[in-house]
């Protein structure tokens, strides 16, 4: 898979620490990890939770990312702002449980995790426990077994009930307010990453008009 890390401007501090913690549990089972910060306080390129959403889905709907880790203080606005979009289904993880759950059952594409709430001694940990188990865990494999027919049927409605609620991720970017798309991808870092892995040409595209502007 192909793992994109996204930090909101109230964590950016963090970022540091999330990406090893990333890296070094991703990368055993054959992952790459992207960092697409937002890399520290001093980081110039801010980011709301609101844009950590929309950057979100442009990289899962392109192919850019397979599944993104993103967050905020408490993980909650970063999750909506994620299921706001198409294709991209994000849970809430606190812990190695919701890891391997949200994995396992939901077949999620995207998750937020709390940077803040909670983060005291030990938080750390916690964070690599519980990446640990979202990639030891089969995504959408089910659990229990019993119950995993059901779940990938009930999975396959909601990607089909995405598929009809929202517009596509092209129609999206071009209707959004302009300067609010330019400000979310106009980092040198964004477009050296993305361009190498996006493979929808049509996104890729208008995001590069879009900044030549």
């Amino acid at each position: 898979m192909k793992i994109a890390l996204i930090n909101e401007n109230s964590q950016a501090p963090k970022n540091a620490l999330l990406f090893e913690l990333l890296i070094k549990t991703a990368e055993p089972y054959g992952h790459t990890v992207a960092n697409y910060g937002r890399y520290s306080a001093e980081d110039p390129h801010e980011r709301s939770y609101v844009q950590a959403g929309l950057l979100t889905a442009i990289l899962i709907n392109s192919g850019a990312a397979d599944l993104v880790i993103t967050g905020c203080g408490t993980g909650e606005g970063a999750m909506m702002a994620c299921n706001a979009f198409p294709n991209v289904i994000c849970g809430l993880v606190n812990d190695a449980l919701d890891a391997t759950l949200l994995a396992r059952v939901n077949d999620a594409n995207a998750i937020a995790m709390p940077y803040a709430k909670g983060f005291g001694w030990g938080a750390e940990l916690n964070i690599e426990y519980a990446f640990e188990k979202l990639f030891a865990a089969e995504f959408g494999s089910g659990y229990p077994e019993e119950w995993a027919a059901a779940e990938k049927h009930n999975k396959r409605i909601l990607d089909q009930v995405k598929n009809i609620t929202h517009r596509s991720m092209a129609q999206i970017l071009k209707d959004i307010d302009q300067d609010f798309l330019k400000e979310t991808v106009s980092a040198d870092t964004f477009t050296e990453l993305f361009y190498s892995n996006c493979k929808d040409n049509e996104v890729s595209e208008y995001i590069k008009e879009l900044l030549q502007k």
